[in-house]
């Protein structure tokens, strides 16, 4: 672990402010179980971002969901009101400015919805991606809450 210095992690630096700090390690991040291994917490513990579209008129939507949660579409196109649906890395590098797997909460070209999974409340500490593919930082839901000013719901997909 190292401290940022990729230019899109300082990016994400640069919004958090000094109160938090974006780290680096040399292993990736890109995943829920990978980020976990990396920084010594469980899945759960990961603010995984995952980026939707609305349907109708293409606006981002940013899902911030608990590594261990698969999202729901259907829950997050009723918080909305509108449908949304996946979208491509095309549409995710031209809205959050960064690569799938690098998306953090914060620092993204064009200001998306966000959704929070409201199962994140339920640890003392989180981590979410910061940038890049194996940049970090670490935050409590009321960071989370604060930072993002997203909409908490329960947006977990069961079975």
């Amino acid at each position: 672990m190292k401290p940022a210095s990729h230019p899109d992690a300082l990016r994400v630096q640069a919004a958090l402010g000094s109160r938090f700090r974006v780290v680096e390690f040399e292993q990736s991040t890109k995943t829920s179980a990978d980020a976990a291994a990396a920084v010594g917490c469980t899945v759960a513990q990961i603010a995984k971002s995952i980026m939707l579209k609305t349907v109708k008129d293409q606006k981002p939507v940013l899902v911030i969901a608990s590594g261990i949660n698969r999202v729901d579409e259907k829950k997050v196109s009723a918080l909305l009101g509108e449908k949304v649906k996946s979208a491509d890395a095309d549409f995710v590098m031209a809205n959050a400015g960064v690569a799938p797997g690098g998306v953090a909460p914060v620092a993204h070209k064009v200001l998306p919805a966000i959704v929070l999974d409201q199962d994140l409340k339920n640890y003392d500490l989180i981590w979410a991606a910061a940038g890049t593919p194996n940049a970090v930082f670490q935050l409590t839901w009321s960071d989370l809450v604060e930072i993002t000013g997203g909409t908490s719901a329960d947006i977990k997909r069961t079975l």
